[in-house]
């Protein structure tokens, strides 16, 4: 279900002229998101905002109409939600891969828009350049959730969505002999979104210790930041 998030460089010349562009639409009730995002994407030349909507209607009307690589969409667009216009074009001959983006955390938001078929759910603070990770290799055929909504779905007895994953020790050794346990222990609450101080809390260490094992770990799974490192172990079932 999960596919592994390569990890490539996020330089607005990446793309050759040649090359087809990742066609984006934006759906959100508020222009000012749309702009902030229609001005991110501008900046790459691999991405284009081929179409906005303020509705879910009209975000639906147009996917339908014009077959976007991505669709980004709020959970609430004033008629109906982002969850709604997934379900609406499940049934079309359309290939759109869908990004909820959205300020919204409640269980039934992340349960029901994965179980909907969304590709991607991602919070509002999330970094810029992130995002632009995100698009990427949602348009490239993986799959990706905030790190802050993993606790949702593992406490979701009947999501379905990611299954709980349990090791003995030797069963650990043998699939991840590259982390320490301590490591793995840390890697867990790093996918939980909690920061180094509230790792070393939780964990009984010093907060320098604590950051010392983000980085060897960050190290150890060949990525850029703990954000990058929380998406990998998600996608190759580390946690």
């Amino acid at each position: 279900m999960y596919n592994s998030i390569q990890n490539k460089p996020l330089a607005a010349d990446k793309n050759s002229n040649n090359a087809p562009k990742i066609r984006i639409l934006i759906a959100d009730d508020h222009k000012l998101i749309r702009v902030g995002l229609k001005s991110l994407f501008s900046k790459y030349e691999d991405m284009t905002v081929v179409s906005e909507a303020e509705n879910g209607k009209d975000a639906v009307e147009k996917i339908k109409t014009q077959h976007p690589d991505i669709a980004i969409l709020d959970l609430v667009l004033g008629d109906i939600n982002g969850i709604d216009v997934v379900k609406k074009i499940s049934d079309e001959k359309t290939n759109t891969k869908i990004i909820i983006l959205t300020s919204h955390i409640k269980d039934s938001d992340v349960t029901d828009s994965l179980k909907a078929g969304v590709n991607a759910y991602v919070l509002k603070d999330i970094k810029s350049d992130i995002l632009v990770m995100i698009v990427r290799t949602i348009y490239e055929g993986a799959m990706w959730i905030d790190p802050k909504a993993v606790t949702i779905l593992r406490n979701s007895q009947n999501s379905g969505i990611i299954p709980q994953k349990t090791y003995t020790r030797a069963n650990f050794r043998a699939q991840h002999a590259n982390l320490t346990e301590r490591e793995y222990e840390v890697l867990k609450l790093v996918v939980e979104g909690k920061s180094n101080l509230e790792i070393a809390k939780m964990l009984h260490i010093s907060e320098h210790t604590s950051k010392a094992h983000v980085c060897n770990i960050i190290q150890k799974l060949v990525v850029d930041d703990r954000t990058q490192a929380a998406v990998k172990a998600i996608k190759e079932g580390l946690v």
